[in-house]
């Protein structure tokens, strides 16, 4: 599995690469790094227990991937912890420090229930779905498990808002990858270009505010209704009272969906 990873990670950073690189560049202009580039700087970082934010040069000389990794207490080769990816919301925004919004949602969510990694990258003012992002996500799914002490067979994917609509993307389209997804807030038609709507295979928690006036609970409720008739696994859980405004307000409904995560998923 692993292999195969690597394999699209690196078809994907030659994709970056030519997309970034401009016709102009003078012979001999370097505009890229390779990938064993990137796993090197990786591999450098010397992370601790708590919070660590780093920024990570891609394989595009000069373009960052700014993140924060949670590391757990006691993990080690011995004793592999879970990883949970945090996808912030307003991904199109400019934020630089979007990434480090932990102590809202996510962090409080957990506490007590999973001991995890966390990984939470930034946007870079763009929608989770498009291709750099791909790209960054899969890399760093890729650098964690090879560098970090993770269980690959409990790793899980969440967001709020556009961080939601990312964490329902990425079930659908890279379930091998996750064995779970938590969207939150979200707004997420699986259908594809010709009207069909096809399983997604691996089980989600859909949690939405019943108040949300950006994202409308019913339209939100059609979207899980079509996904479950298809043949999809989902729990959707409606919060009395929360609109989208106020992530924070959806700690307890979070902390349901990690017990959930612990006790059914993981168990």
């Amino acid at each position: 599995m692993k292999q195969l990873f690597k394999y699209l990670l690196t078809s994907l950073f030659f994709l970056i690469i030519s997309c970034n690189k401009s016709s102009v560049d003078s012979p001999g202009t370097e505009t890229a790094r390779t990938a064993d580039d990137v796993r090197q700087d990786f591999e450098s970082f010397d992370f601790q227990p708590g919070v660590n934010d780093v920024s990570l040069e891609s394989t595009t000389k000069g373009f960052f991937w700014n993140f924060r990794i949670i590391v757990p207490e006691g993990a080690s080769e011995t004793n592999k912890k879970p990883l949970i990816f945090n996808l912030h919301g307003g991904a199109q925004n400019n934020i630089p420090e979007a990434h480090k919004s932990t102590d809202c949602l996510i962090s409080p969510g957990l506490d007590g229930i999973i001991e995890a990694f966390i990984i939470s990258p930034n946007s870079n003012a763009q929608l989770w779905y498009e291709p750099n992002n791909q790209i960054q996500i899969l890399a760093l799914y890729d650098l964690a498990t090879s560098y970090l002490p993770i269980d690959t067979s409990k790793i899980a994917i969440t967001g709020y808002s556009d961080g939601g609509n990312g964490s329902w993307f990425y079930a659908q389209y890279y379930p091998n990858m996750f064995s779970a997804a938590i969207p939150m807030a979200t707004s997420y038609n699986t259908a594809k270009s010709n009207g069909s709507v096809e399983p997604i295979t691996i089980p989600l928690y859909v949690i939405h505010g019943e108040n949300d006036t950006l994202f409308p609970v019913e339209t939100t409720q059609g979207y899980v209704d079509e996904s479950i008739a298809a043949g999809s696994d989902i729990n959707f859980v409606i919060a009395p009272g929360l609109d989208h405004y106020h992530p924070c307000d959806y700690v307890s409904y979070l902390r349901e969906a990690a017990q959930w995560l612990k006790t059914t998923v993981w168990n």
